[in-house]
């Protein structure tokens, strides 16, 4: 399956948004989700994000795409996430039925909150490094395998 994922950048500090049903439930995460039949990935990724927190992307850019081998409600999935950072956009970011957004600071990330993988990837692609491969979680979220490696631009 593919999905998508956006970081919002403004100065020193990204959004996150506390997922509060569904998968994920209880981590901050980017704000994403599911690429719908007959959708492209970006419209896709602007799609959820004026779902999930009420903004709509102007300015963004493909920082990733990492295969995640995981666990879904007990069935095991190899899903695709590609990972988008933005710079420009309109509207205030506000929660919704799915989605709690907060600004942190990028070296203050809430890493014990997150995804136990994020650590190793999301703090390159915020300094601006683009990167590809894969990573593999257990049933409990843990990370048992990673095979990343920097890109070119673009990804």
């Amino acid at each position: 399956m593919n999905l998508t994922l956006l970081f919002l950048v403004k100065e020193d500090r990204v959004l996150l948004a506390m997922k509060k049903r569904g998968f994920g439930s209880g981590k901050w995460n980017g704000i994403g989700g599911k690429v719908q039949k007959d959708e492209t990935v970006e419209r896709a990724m602007i799609r959820e994000a004026e779902e999930e927190v009420g903004i709509t992307p102007h300015k963004y850019e493909k920082m990733a795409e990492i295969v995640f081998d995981e666990i879904v409600f007990g069935k095991k999935e190899a899903n695709k996430v590609i990972v988008f950072k933005g710079s420009s956009w309109e509207g205030e970011p506000k929660e919704s039925e799915e989605m709690a957004p907060k600004w942190f600071k990028v070296n203050r990330l809430p890493l014990d909150q997150m995804w136990d993988s994020d650590k190793y990837w999301l703090p390159q692609i915020l300094s601006g490094k683009r990167v590809a491969g894969q990573i593999s979680l257990d049933e409990n979220d843990k990370m048992t395998k990673i095979d990343l490696h920097e890109v070119p631009t673009p990804v």
